[in-house]
């Protein structure tokens, strides 16, 4: 059984987090990954922590399975590599600040010339036009010019970045669409693009009902907790040992809800008759709502409302995500085997097709350089002396 990818190349020039998780994905679907790095030192991320017997395992967690060429880029015959390899691939990946490739005489439009079938993706922070493209960007920046951080949180406390890369991860999954449909376009007409992501565009993009709730009243929308903005009761409410979310999203729930907590009282009410009701009068509804939930633990609740077919779930601390039932079954933790770090657990990949065979292991991280012999010999006709050549002259 062939993956959807098989038979794709990837060159990868990314590192740290935004490319390199793009680039896994392509990975899990198939293709062919082969990762770029500056010889000796490598990707930024093998320096970061957290490490385990002085395995980076953030840099493990997205840059295993994938192929590892040492390549010095700023030098006259490493870019003349590059291109003989850009000449054999389908899809190059960059993170770079923009302008850099081009100053590296590496630009989309020189490796155009050498494969005009290539499709180039760049993910940067501002994005390839625009009065700050070339501004240095990190997620906290993203998140925080983007919005997402005006609208996460409590009224009551600073501006609040969520709790993992929303950025850059956001921006690694529009990549990873924009290659997959340029793949689908080149097969009607034979030619590559250039696909440029921005950080910044990708957290405009996920603000969901933000740009319009601002729209209805000309106001910006505040932090509101962990409650929704338009739908009542959908929030985390505190049982008598911890906290638990419910979701009523509809009018029908409402009166299942009532039912399932034994307050028949609370469905007559007219003032929380309809969701704009109850999300317009939450202050009371909540205040309701809080000292009952009080009265039971919240395994108790969930088991009441699971059985009144009220959406819920308990809001689970990372250990318990890894041994989460319906997580395992879906095979969304999966073991590294790596020669450092031992077995290591990681997620999977969360795209369930047909042709994607699940497996509970994924290859190993690779070393840098580790696939010098293998690229540069299998693919462009180097001798093993010519590689020990290169070495010295620092080229890879």
């Amino acid at each position: 059984m062939t993956k959807p990818l098989d038979g794709i190349k990837v060159l990868d020039l990314t590192r740290v987090l935004a490319g390199p998780y793009c680039t896994m994905m392509l990975s899990d679907l198939g293709a062919e990954v082969i990762k770029v790095e500056i010889p000796v030192t490598g990707d930024d991320s093998r320096a970061f922590g957290p490490f385990l017997h002085n395995r980076s395992l953030y840099f493990l967690s997205i840059n295993r399975a994938k192929k590892s060429v040492s390549l010095n880029l700023k030098s006259p015959k490493g870019k003349e590599i590059l291109l003989d390899l850009v000449a054999k691939c389908d899809i190059l990946v960059e993170n770079y600040r923009p302008g850099t490739m081009e100053k590296l005489g590496l630009g989309y439009e020189t490796l155009k010339a050498v494969n005009p079938r290539l499709i180039y993706a760049a993910s940067t922070g501002f994005g390839h036009t625009g009065p700050d493209s070339l501004k240095p960007a990190y997620d906290i920046l993203a998140q925080a010019r983007g919005g997402i951080m005006s609208i996460t949180g409590y009224p009551d406390i600073p501006p609040t970045r969520v709790g993992m890369s929303l950025g850059d991860i956001t921006a690694s999954l529009f990549t990873a669409i924009g290659i997959n449909a340029a793949l689908y376009q080149r097969e009607r007409t034979g030619k590559g693009q250039k696909i440029d992501v921005s950080m910044l565009d990708s957290q405009v993009a996920i603000l969901e009902n933000a740009l319009v709730r601002y729209q209805s009243d000309g106001v910006s929308p505040l932090p509101i907790g962990n409650r929704h903005p338009t739908i009542a009761p959908f929030q985390a409410y505190k049982a008598s040992d911890k906290y638990f979310v419910i979701a009523v999203g509809n009018d029908n729930l409402w009166k299942a809800f009532c039912e399932a907590i034994e307050n028949p009282q609370l469905y007559a009410d007219l003032s929380f008759s309809t969701n704009r009701l109850r999300t317009e009068n939450i202050g009371p509804l909540n205040s309701i709502l809080e000292p009952a939930f009080a009265s039971k633990t919240a395994a108790e609740w969930l088991t009441i409302m699971e059985k009144a077919g009220i959406p819920c779930a308990p809001i689970n601390d990372i250990e318990a995500v890894m041994q989460d039932p319906q997580v395992l079954y879906r095979n969304m933790i999966v073991e590294v085997q790596d020669d450092m770090a031992g077995t290591v657990k990681i997620a999977g990949n969360p795209i369930k097709m047909t042709n994607v065979p699940e497996s509970s292991i994924r290859d190993k991280v690779p070393e840098i350089g580790e696939h010098n012999s293998e690229i540069y010999c299998g693919w462009l006709g180097y001798s093993e002396s010519d590689l020990a050549e290169l070495k010295v002259q620092g080229v890879i």
